[in-house]
Parts: C-alpha cells; sequence; structure tokens
C-alpha cells in the first residue's frame, strides 16, 4: 500500500509542463534584457520615428509579459503537486489546493519565485505606466 497522497495525471501533466516551461527562465530574461536595450538605444538617438519607438515599447512589453508566465510557472513547479487543483475537483479539493499554496510560498525556495513574479510584474506595470511615444497617436 503506498504511502502518500495520490495525485491525479492531469495534476502530474500540468507540473510536468510547469517545469518544462521554467527551464526556459534564463532565455526570457535575456529577450527582456534585448528588447530593453534596444528601445532605450532608440531612445537615446534623435530622430527616431514614434512608431518605430512605440513597435519597440510593445515588443519589450511581450519580453515581460513572456518573463512574467515563465517565473509564475516556475514558482507553480517550485510549490510542487500539492497545490494544483485537480480537474473537476469538489470545493475540498480546491480548498486544500488554496491551503497548500499559501503554505508552499513560505518556503525559501518558493520565496525566491514569488519575489521574481512581483518584481517583473512591477517592472511591466512601470513600464506600461511610464513610457508614452509622442507622436503616436493619430488623429485625437
Amino acid at each position: 500500500m503506498p504511502l502518500g497522497h495520490r495525485v491525479s495525471k492531469d495534476v502530474l501533466e500540468r507540473h510536468a509542463a510547469d517545469k518544462k516551461l521554467a527551464t526556459t527562465y534564463r532565455d526570457a530574461l535575456a529577450a527582456v534584457a534585448d528588447a530593453d536595450g534596444a528601445l532605450r538605444a532608440a531612445q537615446a538617438e534623435a530622430g527616431r520615428p514614434g512608431a518605430e519607438l512605440r513597435g519597440l515599447s510593445i515588443a519589450l512589453d511581450r519580453a515581460l509579459a513572456d518573463a512574467l508566465r515563465v517565473a509564475e510557472a516556475a514558482e507553480r513547479a517550485a510549490m510542487g503537486v500539492q497545490t494544483y487543483a485537480p480537474e473537476g475537483a469538489n470545493a475540498k479539493g480546491t480548498r486544500d489546493a488554496e491551503i497548500a499554496r499559501r503554505r508552499a510560498k513560505a518556503r525559501p525556495g518558493v520565496r525566491e519565485w514569488t519575489d521574481e513574479v512581483d518584481r517583473l510584474r512591477t517592472a511591466r506595470e512601470r513600464h506600461l505606466l511610464s513610457f508614452r511615444v509622442a507622436g503616436a497617436r493619430s488623429g485625437a
């Protein structure tokens, strides 16, 4: 008789998918750095058209969103399989997963990813709120 929690196949699949996605985190951060560098270089040059700057701004936002998605997957993977609610779970199963998530966030290995997710969210929001391209609007 096996001891411990039984884990459904769909939970194992989602956990494996999150672990696989988490391995691409460094690539996602490199894409953010490249997009940010391209935008800052374009801003430093005088006379760049607003449409080009807007395109670079959108590329940075997409890179930040992708990095955020990867960091969230890494956080979920670090929390463990008990934090995934099985598909079609009743209220108790969903609640158990929520409690397990809250408990897992207190672990140091998970806390690192939680901090990284918060940092990326803040960076994305700061970019969205602060970056404006002069002349990018048409007819407003």
